[in-house]
């Protein structure tokens, strides 16, 4: 198949050693589905939970910084709280000024790592599109360079770093599977591996913006609701990840906010992994049964995202 955007494997290649020196290159967990009360199964845990500012989003966040010219006026970002706080991150490691919008939803685990990397934070709005809509009045007004949380080449080129990171350590799966908000994420990891293994994206019941986007044949808009509506609930995926996914994501499942809580409560029970809510989703599609592996298929699970209380565990 031919990759349906600029977002290409060669892209995203050249990228990966200039974001390295920023980046972790985050650890593998293979567990047995035995442990959980499952039947056997192998199933490799990429723990881009332990990524520098909480999350995979540091990866599109430096590769932004790095690739486009910033103003004295810095940068801006709309985030639920993860975006935010890479962009945070990032802008501290880089030596620029960040401006981060956080709508009202945010937990205050995120806004806490936001402030604690330096940036000017302003919190309004009830959802992520109010955010949004705010940060790009503020990049009107001042000039700062806005970094998008998902619709942007330079997002999906750094995103996609974590496909090549997965691929150099596991080789051999068979399947992936992501969880997805605005499709940053999927979307950057599906062009790198283009088509070679399966794809599985996985959204709440509440959120379901990549499955209703499958359904139209366009991005449009939906629900934005939920346990995970800090990370997982922008409101439409992206129009550039969209193709990608249209491409190489074999479907969309399914889960529920009770499946989302059992997994973080599992993966923290069984094996210590602490695990905000869409962090955890895509494992709660294999623990709760909405996706069945094949006797024999290599399963990977990305864990992409810790940025919550540890209290609540």
């Amino acid at each position: 198949m031919t990759n349906p955007s600029t977002i290409t494997r060669e892209r995203i290649a050249a990228m990966e050693p200039r974001i390295r020196p920023y980046v972790r290159h985050t650890p593998v967990l293979r567990v047995d589905m035995a442990d959980f009360g499952k039947a056997p199964l192998a199933v490799d845990l990429k723990l881009e939970c332990l990524q520098h500012s909480g999350s995979f989003k540091a990866r599109g966040a430096f590769t932004n910084l790095l690739e486009r010219p910033v103003p004295a006026a810095g940068v801006v970002a709309a985030s639920g709280g993860n975006h935010g706080a890479a962009v945070a991150y990032a802008a501290m490691r880089l030596g620029h000024k960040a401006t981060i919008f956080v709508p009202e939803v945010s937990p205050p685990a995120k806004l806490a790592r936001i402030r604690g990397y330096g940036a000017e934070l302003v919190v309004g709005g009830a959802r992520y599109a109010e955010a949004l809509t705010a940060s790009e009045d503020f990049a009107a007004s001042t000039g700062a360079l806005q970094i998008h949380a998902f619709n942007q080449e330079e997002t999906l080129v750094g995103q996609g770093t974590l496909g090549l990171e997965i691929e150099a350590d596991l080789p051999e799966i068979d399947t992936l599977l992501v969880a997805v908000g605005g499709g940053g994420l999927i979307g950057g990891i599906a062009a790198w591996f283009a088509g070679r293994i399966r794809i599985i994206a996985v959204e709440p019941e509440g959120a379901p913006t990549l499955y209703r986007a499958f359904e139209a044949g366009r991005p449009v808009d939906a629900p934005a609701e939920g346990i995970a509506a800090d990370s997982l609930a922008p409101k439409r995926v992206g129009e550039m990840m969209f193709p990608i996914a249209e491409a190489y994501v074999e479907r969309s499942l399914l889960v529920s906010d009770d499946d989302i809580v059992a997994a973080q409560r599992a993966l923290w029970d069984r094996v210590r992994i602490m695990s905000e809510p869409g962090g955890a989703a895509a494992f709660a599609a294999v623990l709760s049964g909405r996706y069945q592996p094949s006797p024999g298929e290599r399963v990977a699970v990305l864990v992409c995202g810790s940025n919550t209380d540890p209290a609540k565990f």
